[in-house]
């Protein structure tokens, strides 16, 4: 009942916003980019493709909202703005005479309203795994919530290669929107060239390729534009390579996790040297899929530091040993700290993220990986109510240096 009145208040509150606004959405072409995984990457490149092929756009993502040459920060743990500064945004778009906006949309947003009253041209879905089940109870309402962006756009860009396809494909039935697929194996020549892309990226170009293309932007324009692309912060970020790799990454999920290291393994791990896993998981957000995250981290690390991500109002150890529950189905065993990195198929609990990254990088040998995943760009980490100044990237580049 209260998450009903609480719908009621957002959408009441997208009523007004756009009425003050003079619903500036319907003098853009709006994009919209939802999914479990890869939201913020297909965004980016959306907005980067559309960029450079002379186009005036703007953006909001879970790194930041840029509109013009402007950038503003969207505020901690935040995808998709609140409903009156997400309206000022398109407005200012709108006063900046762009012709397209691209938004990165969460399914809270999309369950709550905040978006109601957004006019889109194109809706994506990249996938939809395995989250946000404390709200939406199963995987087939989650894809239910997710789908409601397409089913509002005039064309719907979605996965065919992913689970959540066939129930799109049967609710897409009774829409007026325009279904448009993507797989690995219909697009196989659009990325030909690009033999070094991550396959979990491969999945993302092509979303963004699809997109463009409705709106005319040619496809040689479109592959000189991801030659020119590069990931947005703390996506796949490799921090140094010598004298051992280090990498950190916005993976939150399982199936992100479980993406992320497969890729790390696949290109950096070879016999001898190991892959070291840090990372958490926050509280106030799904608890079912934490051990989960320790069956994908356990897939292809060798060594596990399990530490806070945001832990609000929770127990950090409470949440490490739950997500250690899907180590120990892949066979890692706890140990204490000062015994911690001597053999494989590990892992230890250190609470101060700052400090389980030390001990990762103190135990990480010539050649191996060490990959911190969770944060990514984030600038703060949750303690109880309070928000604590965080820089991942910082944090390594000190420990490194010294």
């Amino acid at each position: 009942m209260f998450q009903e009145l609480k719908n009621l208040y957002h959408l009441f509150q997208a009523v007004l916003a756009n009425l003050y606004y003079d619903f500036p959405s319907r003098k853009l072409k709006v994009i919209g980019v939802t999914g479990t995984d890869g939201k913020t990457t297909t965004t980016h490149l959306i907005y980067h493709i559309l960029k450079f092929s002379g186009k005036k756009v703007s953006m909001v993502s879970s790194v930041y909202a840029k509109v013009g040459e402007k950038e503003f920060d969207t505020g901690f743990h935040v995808t998709t703005p609140d409903v009156f500064p997400l309206q000022k945004l398109l407005y200012e778009s709108v006063k900046n005479n762009d012709e397209y906006f691209v938004l990165e949309i969460t399914s809270h947003a999309l369950y709550q309203n905040r978006t109601f009253g957004i006019r889109y041209k194109a809706g994506v879905l990249t996938n939809v795994s395995r989250e946000h089940l404390d709200m939406h109870h199963t995987l087939e309402e989650y894809t239910e919530i997710k789908s409601r962006l397409l089913k509002r756009a005039k064309y719907a860009i979605t996965n065919a290669d992913d689970s959540s396809y066939p129930q799109i494909k049967d609710q897409s039935a009774s829409w007026r929107t325009k279904l448009i697929t993507y797989s690995l194996k219909k697009d196989s020549s659009v990325l030909k060239d690009f033999k070094d892309l991550p396959e979990f990226n491969k999945y993302n170009y092509l979303a963004a390729f699809h997109a463009c293309r409705l709106f005319g932007i040619s496809e040689k324009a479109i592959i000189e534009a991801i030659r020119t692309f590069q990931l947005p912060k703390g996506r796949y970020e490799v921090i140094t390579t010598k004298p051992f790799t280090a990498i950190i990454d916005f993976a939150h999920t399982p199936n992100g996790i479980f993406e992320i290291l497969k890729e790390v393994h696949k290109r950096y791990i070879k016999k001898g040297n190991r892959l070291i896993h840090v990372f958490g998981s926050a509280a106030q957000r799904d608890t079912t899929k934490r051990p989960f995250m320790g069956e994908a981290s356990g897939t292809y690390a060798d060594l596990v530091v399990l530490t806070e991500e945001d832990y609000r109002d929770e127990d950090p150890v409470k949440i490490a040993n739950e997500i250690a529950e899907g180590l120990k189905k892949k066979g890692f065993k706890e140990v204490q700290l000062d015994d911690f990195g001597k053999k494989t198929k590990e892992f230890t609990i250190i609470t101060n993220r700052k400090k389980a990254i030390e001990k990762a990088i103190d135990i990480a040998r010539k050649e191996d990986v060490v990959i911190a995943t969770g944060k990514g760009h984030e600038i703060s980490l949750c303690r109880g109510d309070k928000e604590y100044p965080w820089d991942e990237r910082g944090v390594f580049y000190d420990n490194l240096r010294s």
